[in-house]
């Protein structure tokens, strides 16, 4: 079990995302994404530099290398700020479950820029693994027939069953998650999965504030601080999101490849399904289930 710590990390990670993307989905159509975003960071950092105290003597990760200082930095501000910024804005347009399936893209997009950027390879194995996973994926996601002729029969014309812009806005997250990942892994080296978050969320708290000031978002931000039960739900976002699921996100790329990770990361629409049906009252066709079952046939395979 030891071998497959990495997997087992990317998969807790899953878990700990499903969670944060149905709740910032409920707290993003109230107060805006953007809002969501500012305030996740902020708790974030108040847990990471609350636990870095505790465990490392240090609200600051301050025995962190120049190496790991830039290149932490620059995955906060591509995966958090500008990867975030357009999933977040994606689960508003298009729901978190659809922006969580676009969002497989980033499995793909890793792997290429691992392989660019530090020579990273996948097994044969993992490769199967990977095709298996994304196919069920997308036979998710291709739930929605297309239209019918007057004759009754499908035309078989593709076409967007969801809004363009919130499409686009998914793979901008799908890309900023991707190669934010592999810019992590190779800032991160052996330093602490904990710290390194800390310090991708110190740059992200300082690219949003960046962001808010060109875009004049400060009164509404300090605005939407007045609904405190939306508050609570992204608290419990930030719990789930940067501060355990980013932390055990940087644990799994430092004990497997960043495709591998980043694929078994990627099974959250399969994880979001039952509470699609409890929550949100929606109906699972049997395509659906398949897709799921195949998916989650695609991530064993990387624990053999």
């Amino acid at each position: 079990m030891e071998h497959h710590i990495g997997q087992l990390a990317a998969l807790a990670t899953a878990f700990c995302w499903t969670i944060t993307g149905i709740t910032y989905q409920i707290a993003g159509k109230k107060i805006g994404s953007v809002n969501v975003n500012m305030i996740r960071m902020v708790i974030a950092i108040v847990l990471l530099s609350t636990y870095g105290y505790i465990a490392y003597g240090s609200f600051l990760p301050v025995n962190a290398t120049p190496h790991n200082l830039l290149w932490l930095s620059l995955s906060g501000l591509v995966g958090f700020v500008f990867g975030d910024l357009c999933l977040f804005q994606a689960y508003v347009v298009v729901g978190a479950r659809v922006g969580m399936l676009v969002m497989t893209l980033s499995s793909p997009i890793a792997a290429i820029f691992g392989w660019l950027i530090m020579g990273e390879t996948m097994s044969a194995m993992s490769l199967l693994g990977m095709a298996l996973t994304l196919g069920g994926i997308a036979l998710v996601i291709l739930e929605r027939p297309t239209d019918s002729s007057e004759n009754g029969r499908e035309n078989g014309k593709l076409r967007l069953s969801y809004p363009l812009k919130g499409i686009l806005l998914a793979l901008g997250g799908a890309f900023g998650q991707g190669f934010g990942l592999v810019l992590s892994k190779y800032g991160i080296g052996n330093y602490n999965a904990i710290q390194g978050t800390q310090i991708r969320a110190i740059a992200a708290l300082v690219g949003f504030a960046v962001v808010f000031f060109f875009i004049r978002q400060w009164p509404k931000f300090f605005q939407s601080l007045r609904s405190p039960k939306v508050i609570s739900v992204v608290a419990i976002g930030s719990v789930f999101g940067p501060f355990l699921g980013v932390s055990l996100s940087l644990f799994a790329i430092q004990h497997t490849t960043t495709g591998v990770a980043s694929t078994i990361m990627s099974i959250m629409p399969i994880l979001i399904i039952p509470v699609s049906i409890l929550l949100f009252k929606e109906k699972v066709t049997l395509k659906e289930v398949i897709g799921a079952l195949i998916a989650i046939g695609g991530v064993g395979l990387f624990f053999l």
